[in-house]
């Protein structure tokens, strides 16, 4: 089974281009899903003890702890090393099935691959990417987003030529959801010997 890790900086389209790998049929893991239910289950105990006051009812509250740990390296990196680990001991277990089954694809979304180990853990990368203006444009328009977040979040990611540059493939989504997804079925053919049909 080839293992595609699939990442782009904030705002560029990943979370809709994971929607058209699984469209397709490829099995996909989605980090950020993982992380939510994480933080309702077996993560919130453990944020709770890092970072106290940051759970509401045993769920982790987002808010609260992203105003204990934005623009605070330390801080941040003792979040990584707890949710991190259980990041990827959920994506073992959601591959183990596929992997079993003769899947010959399957996609690992990773919103920060380069900026943790995430490479290592893949057998290539597909980036997603989209022109400076439109990503500023959809990232300022999601709720409570401020030009400082923005601007806290993109100085953490690697910049996007070099994620580019280190990619094994590119999917650029600034032309269109349709061109978008041409490009998707064009990376799973490439990977599997077949064109793909949306399920």
């Amino acid at each position: 089974m080839i293992l595609l890790g699939l990442t782009g900086s904030i705002g560029m389209g990943k979370s809709t281009t994971a929607k058209m790998f699984a469209d397709f049929g490829v099995p996909v893991h989605d980090s950020d899903e993982a992380v939510h239910r994480l933080y309702r289950g077996k993560a919130a105990p453990l944020v709770e003890a890092a970072f106290p006051g940051t759970t509401v009812d045993g769920v982790v509250d987002r808010v609260k702890l992203a105003e204990r740990v934005l623009g605070d390296a330390e801080a941040l990196k003792r979040l990584e090393a707890i949710v991190h680990p259980l990041v990827r001991a959920d994506a073992t277990a959601y591959l183990r099935p596929h992997h079993a089954a003769g899947a010959p694809l399957a996609v690992v979304d990773i919103p920060l691959l380069y900026e943790t180990d995430g490479r290592d853990r893949v057998d290539l990368v597909a980036v997603v990417t989209a022109p400076p203006q439109l990503q500023r444009e959809r990232v300022l328009s999601r709720p409570g987003m401020t030009e400082e977040k923005f601007q806290a979040i993109l100085a953490k990611q690697v910049p996007d030529a070099e994620k580019r540059r280190m990619a094994d493939f590119v999917i650029d989504t600034g032309h269109g959801v349709e061109a978008a997804r041409a490009q998707v079925a064009d990376i799973i053919e490439q990977l599997v010997g077949k064109r793909p049909e949306n399920r």
